[in-house]
């Protein structure tokens, strides 16, 4: 880990500790926020990634949603990130609904 403060838990909690970050990251039931297989086959998923993508620019952007064409090709088709888990959920729905005719 580079600094502390880079890390969070779900809560937007800094983690200070390799370990702990580990174990959390780790734990796919921790990781997973949310996941939808679209009619059309496209995926959904939305994680909670726990590293400040922010870089000290605003809060910090610790859950992703992204979109796959299917649950075995991970070339991204979007991405999205996120402050808080409430954002995220909102941002999956969001997602769900642009891509499920796409």
């Amino acid at each position: 880990m580079t600094r502390g403060h880079d890390y969070y838990d779900r809560q937007g909690k800094p983690i200070t500790d390799a370990a702990s970050f580990a174990k959390k990251s780790g734990d796919e039931k921790y990781r997973r926020v949310a996941s939808t297989v679209l009619s059309n086959g496209k995926w959904v998923s939305t994680v909670w990634i726990g590293l400040n993508f922010q870089s000290g620019r605003g809060p910090p952007l610790i859950f992703e949603t992204m979109v796959y064409p299917s649950r075995d090709n991970f070339n991204d088709l979007a991405c999205e990130r996120y402050s808080t888990e409430e954002e995220a959920l909102k941002g999956h729905k969001r997602l769900v609904e642009k891509w499920i005719t796409r």
